[in-house]
């Protein structure tokens, strides 16, 4: 189960809710584990473990780079049905990466191993997804598009290990909105909208502004826009962690220094 990310319950398989935590957030939580609760008891029948849940996320993860590898070597630049399904199978892999903290919960089966090893994995499934967008952005020559996704996966990446940095030197670091469930959802949506957008309006519509010699929106943008709002708002949430984490260390070294 992962230590660096609040879609967990914590880094030991416990259910305890973080101090602070937002009603909504844990009323919404709640929600989401009425309905995933039966299928967390099937696969516990199944015989799933939570590093296997953890490893069927990952593979899933895998899944959804090689759709957008394929999708970028496709000749046709207005085929968006493989982002589309990409977003979907991004979805399904966020739902795995949920469900390994209820299996090790109502499964009885946590462990320090299983903290770390769906830590990491996590990481992993995040940098192969971004892998995969990146280079059919770049198939496809969205390059600024491509750039922006680069800047949002060091934004993501970041945003966890503040938060794991901080935690390890003694001080809580939960802040910032744009935490792993965001980004998942996010980009899951954005892919999903952008297949189905292209349906509705077409894959080359364009929107011109009179007076601006260049368009200022296509039907691609439903997928690009959020990916640059991620650029932007991950790495802002990393340097709020960061100061946030600053002003509890420094309140931390000022306590020790009284006590001694």
């Amino acid at each position: 189960m992962e230590a660096t990310e609040e879609m967990k319950v914590d880094s030991t398989y416990k259910n305890k809710k973080a101090p602070g935590e937002k009603a909504w957030k844990v009323f919404l939580q709640k929600g989401i584990y009425t309905i995933v609760n039966p299928f967390v008891r099937l696969l516990i029948r199944l015989g799933f473990t939570p590093n296997a849940v953890t490893t069927t996320g990952f593979i899933l993860n895998i899944g959804v780079a090689i759709i957008f590898v394929v999708g970028g070597e496709s000749e046709n630049r207005s085929d968006f049905s493989y982002v589309g399904w990409a977003g979907f199978l991004i979805m399904m892999a966020g739902l795995f990466d949920m469900l390994d903290g209820q299996v090790a919960r109502m499964g009885n089966m946590g462990s320090t191993f299983g903290a770390l090893y769906d830590s990491v994995l996590d990481r992993y499934s995040e940098l192969v997804m971004f892998l995969g967008i990146c280079y059919y952005l770049m198939s496809h020559h969205y390059f600024l598009s491509s750039l922006f996704a680069f800047v949002a996966m060091i934004g993501s990446m970041m945003v966890s290990y503040t938060r794991a940095r901080a935690e390890g030197l003694g001080v809580e670091c939960k802040g910032g909105f744009f935490q792993r469930p965001e980004r998942v959802v996010l980009i899951a949506l954005a892919g999903m909208f952008c297949g189905l957008t292209a349906s509705i309006i077409g894959p080359d519509y364009r929107l011109y502004i009179p007076g601006i010699p260049f368009h200022v929106f296509e039907t691609m943008s439903v997928f690009t826009i959020p990916i640059t709002i991620l650029a932007i708002f991950t790495n802002i949430t990393a340097f709020t962690r960061l100061m946030d984490a600053r002003k509890a260390l420094e309140l931390k070294e000022r306590n020790q220094a009284l006590n001694r």
